[in-house]
């Protein structure tokens, strides 16, 4: 009709369904257009002048939809869709009590019951009252045994009760009553796996497995009951049922290769890590792990290979920049760690060894003036010896043997104990340490 510029005449009732579906489809803007269309053949509507505050409400115009439940209060207060659009409007404003009274009322209504308790319960979580939250996640659950958002949400409000014996008595009466439900059995399963009772849990897995067995997840929840009791070669089982239903399998590939890995089986983990990659090039979990294979099976040029690719793609992960640094550290490319360092020195500056490590390895490579400006920087997190040695080593090798004597004796007044393994470390300040030594011995007479 839009597109032919034609006008055609809609009942008050074909036009809410035709907003409803624009709403229910996200598409705000159309359904702005019905409403608009709707009003100008029956401007005094109620049903369509509601919707139009719905709208208003999803674009978050709350000035408009603040005159337009003024204008409709008078005539709309048993009516069930302007009290919950009247909810909304609290709710999204930060206001829950509000909220929950006017839901309340329209509970009276004896209408969409199972809506209007869900909402209440929504919003006594907003106030931190999962006690009152649980009564009306229970209510909206008698109104409709099958809604799962109900049933998901009581259990969690018992957990957040510490209730965990009236929630799996709750869980058996329902199972009683609907031994067929899927998201029942799923939560049997996740609660005792959360308490670590992995062979309850994994009863519950497999009872929504024999109810569906195409629900993908609950085989990834079962194999990790598996893998929690260190029955790998089980789990490799339930991961390779999993991998005939799923059509993305990096992750399950990945998956099979750590329990082989716990099997001590590094060949064959390796071999699936491979095809994790193969499923999923970019993926960099595999990556590390084979870098953590090849290094133990001696292949180091491998392992920083993989770990450069793992790092390349994960870059902000400090795990990876260490466990990078080490590794060119250990293959004799120092320049190459340098930047793996500075980012660790820049993202964790409270982490003394990632200091004394940055500086150490500039002292290898010879970039004296920098470590003194790295060093100067790390005393002002971490006032310790050991920096005062790294510090006394650089200005010595630069030839300034004022400010070198000078942090050689802040090194020895903190811990004169390290001497004898700085010395080995740096023979530089072999000669100076008996002049050091004697004029820290002179400060403290």
């Amino acid at each position: 009709m839009m597109e032919n510029n034609d006008e055609f005449y809609f009942d008050t009732e074909e036009l809410e369904d035709i907003i409803v579906y624009y709403l229910e489809l996200g598409d705000f803007n159309y359904a702005d257009i019905a409403v608009n269309f709707g009003l100008k053949l029956h401007p005094n509507s109620l049903e369509i002048k509601i919707k139009k505050l719905e709208v208003l409400l999803e674009w978050e115009d709350y000035n408009l939809a603040k005159e337009l439940i003024e204008e409709l209060k008078g005539s709309s207060m048993e009516n069930t869709d302007f009290l919950v659009c009247y909810a909304k409007y609290y709710s999204n404003l930060g206001n829950p009590k509000r909220s929950i009274e006017i839901c309340k009322k329209a509970l009276e209504l004896n209408e969409e019951e199972n809506f209007l308790n869900n909402f209440i319960a929504d919003e006594y979580v907003n106030l931190g009252d999962p006690f009152n939250a649980l009564k009306h996640y229970q209510q909206a659950l008698k109104e409709d045994p099958m809604d799962e958002y109900s049933l998901e949400n009581a259990m969690i409000c018992f957990n957040d009760l510490n209730k965990s014996e009236e929630a799996i008595a709750f869980l058996n009466d329902y199972l009683d009553d609907f031994p067929y439900s899927e998201i029942a059995w799923s939560e049997y399963g996740q609660y005792y796996f959360n308490r670590k009772n992995y062979e309850e849990a994994i009863k519950g897995f497999d009872y929504m497995l024999a109810i569906n067995s195409s629900a993908v997840g609950v085989y990834a929840s079962k194999a990790a009951c598996y893998e929690a009791l260190n029955q790998y070669q089980k789990a490799i089982e339930v991961y390779e049922e999993m991998l005939e239903l799923e059509y993305t399998k990096a992750f399950t590939f990945y998956k099979i290769g750590l329990c082989h890995k716990a099997l001590k089986q590094p060949i064959i983990a390796l071999n699936s890590f491979q095809k994790s990659l193969r499923e999923d090039p970019q993926f960099y979990l595999a990556m590390m792990e084979q870098s953590y294979l090849y290094e133990e099976m001696g292949g180091m040029a491998e392992a920083l290979h993989f770990a450069k690719e793992a790092t390349l793609l994960n870059d902000s992960n400090l795990d990876y920049q260490k466990r990078l640094a080490f590794l060119f550290i250990d293959s004799g490319k120092f320049e190459e760690s340098l930047t793996c360092l500075k980012k660790l020195v820049d993202a964790e500056p409270s982490r003394f060894y990632n200091w004394y490590a940055y500086s150490e390895v500039l002292m290898l490579v010879g970039e004296y003036e920098e470590a003194v400006t790295v060093l100067n920087l790390a005393l002002k997190h971490h006032y310790r010896a050991e920096l005062f040695y790294q510090l006394s080593n650089c200005y010595f090798n630069l030839k300034d043997h004022e400010n070198g004597g000078e942090s050689l004796e802040k090194a020895l007044e903190l811990d004169p104990s390290l001497i004898t393994d700085m010395q080995k470390k740096y023979p530089y300040i072999k000669d100076e340490v008996k002049k050091a030594k004697a004029k820290v011995k002179k400060k403290n007479l």
